[in-house]
């Protein structure tokens, strides 16, 4: 769960610490007084989107960290699969730091990271409701992800789409292979024509640099030669000097000869053996060279014509002659299938037949689950939207088949009737901001065991309602939060008044700059809370009395 939240100049909230707990964490406070920014701080350092103006007013960053413990085992795998782990305590601590410049810094325990990292990881420790997801339910194309989603058909989905990838992925290879048969001999022409040059050049690896390299010592000849024989004669003498082999033969004889007598020159003459060794060696390897060069190495004519064909034929078949051949390999393996055009199409056909065959056989057992878990999924939003205040609702899952897509062959759209005697409709023909917010929590509800998150967040879940269907709301948060961690930010007393933890967000301004500060409240500061919000500008003696008697009838009404 999310253990604190730390933010630091973001928007009009300077510096602040929050340390959430077990349970319902509820957040009130004047509109505008920066609800919001809590949520967007939390979006921010789970590697949501952001934009320079976040930054508070006359800073050039801002920073947002955030504690979690008690991690689940897909948040865990999440961390091991991007390479990072808990702390020995079992805690992670996600860092995200904002520049004006646009190049900010995030981190996991202390190490560095990416925002799609964070986001990655992110999505297995919050999940955030705001008004957004409300609407959300207007869009049908949504509609079918909360089947899939209750059945715990992922796995099915993903069997199917790797089918129907490797149908599309025939089917367009088919298609692209639909020539004309002008085109196709065309093409075979051409290619019969760069295969054949491309063999007859009889080509290998490494051979421009050798033909180099032979250019290279038939231009240098003379100088080749004279230098390896004055490198000779340097070693083995001539016969007017001596050279460095007999000189060193010479001193080896001089400590010889007192070895016996003086045992350091024992070592040194062995050393100066082994040298006369290895220059020996040297000279032998020297008169190699010599004969090397003596030898024709071939026209100098005939070498810059082939230098010549492979710098003509890199033109049109690659920059060296790795590629080049490369390049002959493909257009062999295409001239071939080309050549057996007839055959080899038939059998992509009969491929592509076969996968769209499993294709269509997975989409259909897939489909099949679909309806029995719409079933299911009417019978049991329906239950929760009557808990919530809305006992006429009538809600079906309308189902319908399409052709093969991304999602299979299905079309699944909810529909609701509010009113008795109304034929079920489209969410977004007849549904209010209120009952798409607890239409949403009543999915969210339905929806809750299905996944591992520990952390839910409801950003004004409250909107378009009042009364007994804010207290409905206020109770069915409450039981959510029996399992999980909730945050919820709200406006109303009926839902603020059962949180286990009460937070207050409040702005002041101060030598002309606006400050935002987040407070848990205790008994007597929640009691003020909820008589504001019950009361609004004049807060009385009856208005404080109602707020405690909230308070006390509340399962949490005497927590400090």
């Amino acid at each position: 769960m999310l253990k604190n939240l730390y933010i630091e100049n973001i928007a009009v909230i300077e510096k602040t610490s929050i340390d959430f707990t077990e349970g319902l964490n509820v957040m009130t406070g004047e509109t505008g007084a920066g609800k919001s920014i809590v949520i967007d701080s939390i979006n921010a350092v789970l590697g949501g989107r952001t934009s320079r103006e976040l930054i508070r007013n006359g800073c050039d960053s801002a920073f947002v960290s955030a504690e979690f413990d008690e991690l689940s085992s897909s948040a865990l795998e999440a961390l091991n699969e991007y390479g990072f782990a808990p702390e020995e305590d079992g805690t992670v601590l996600i860092q995200r730091e904002l520049n004006s410049s646009g190049k900010g810094k995030c981190r996991i325990n202390g190490r560095p990271a990416s925002a799609g990292v964070l986001k990655g990881v992110g999505t297995y420790l919050i999940n955030i409701h705001g008004q957004h997801e409300s609407y959300e339910l207007m869009s049908p194309e949504r509609h079918i992800t909360y089947i899939d989603k209750l059945g715990k058909l992922e796995n099915d989905l993903a069997e199917y789409r790797a089918a129907y990838k490797e149908y599309t992925a025939l089917k367009n290879k088919l298609n692209q292979a639909s020539y004309d048969e002008q085109e196709r001999i065309r093409k075979i022409d051409l290619l019969s024509y760069q295969v054949k040059e491309l063999e007859e050049a009889d080509l290998y690896v490494g051979e421009y640099e050798e033909l180099i390299e032979q250019r290279n010592i038939i231009e240098n000849k003379e100088r080749i030669a004279e230098s390896l024989n004055e490198a000779k004669e340097s070693l083995n003498g001539s016969y007017e000097t001596d050279g460095a082999i007999q000189l060193l033969e010479a001193a080896y004889n001089c400590l010889d000869e007192i070895s016996d007598v003086l045992s350091d020159a024992d070592e040194l003459s062995k050393r100066i053996q082994n040298a006369v060794y290895e220059l020996e060696d040297c000279r032998d390897e020297i008169v190699s060279l010599c004969d090397t060069a003596d030898t024709d190495t071939g026209s100098l004519g005939e070498i810059e014509d082939r230098i010549d064909l492979i710098h003509n034929l890199g033109r049109k078949y690659g920059q060296n002659i790795d590629e080049m051949l490369v390049f002959l390999e493909n257009a062999r393996k295409e001239l071939d299938y080309l050549e057996g055009y007839e055959e080899n199409r038939e059998a992509l056909a009969t491929r592509c037949r076969e996968a769209k065959n499993k294709a269509e056989q997975l989409a259909q057992a897939l489909s099949e689950k679909r309806r029995t878990v719409a079933k299911e999924f009417s019978s049991a939003v329906k239950k929760e939207m009557t808990f919530l205040d809305m006992p006429n609702v009538e809600l079906t899952v309308m189902c319908s088949q399409c052709g093969l897509n991304a999602n299979g062959c299905d079309l699944m759209e909810i529909l609701i009737s509010t009113n008795p005697g109304e034929a079920p409709k489209p969410v977004a023909k007849i549904a209010s901001g209120g009952e798409l917010s607890r239409m949403m929590l009543a999915i969210k509800n339905v929806l809750a065991g299905t996944d591992e998150i520990d952390t839910l967040i409801f950003d004004e879940i409250d909107t378009g309602i009042s009364g007994s269907a804010a207290q409905k709301v206020g109770l069915k948060l409450k039981e959510v939060a029996k399992s999980r961690q909730v945050l919820c930010v709200t406006h109303l007393a009926q839902i603020a008044c059962l949180g286990d933890s009460h937070f207050k967000i409040q702005k002041s301004v101060s030598s002309g700059k606006t400050y935002t500060a987040v407070d848990r409240l205790d008994h007597q500061g929640r009691r003020n809370e909820l008589a504001r919000i019950i009361g609004g500008v004049e807060i009385t003696k009856a208005t404080l009395d109602y707020a405690e008697e909230m308070l006390s009838s509340s399962p949490t009404g005497n927590m400090q």
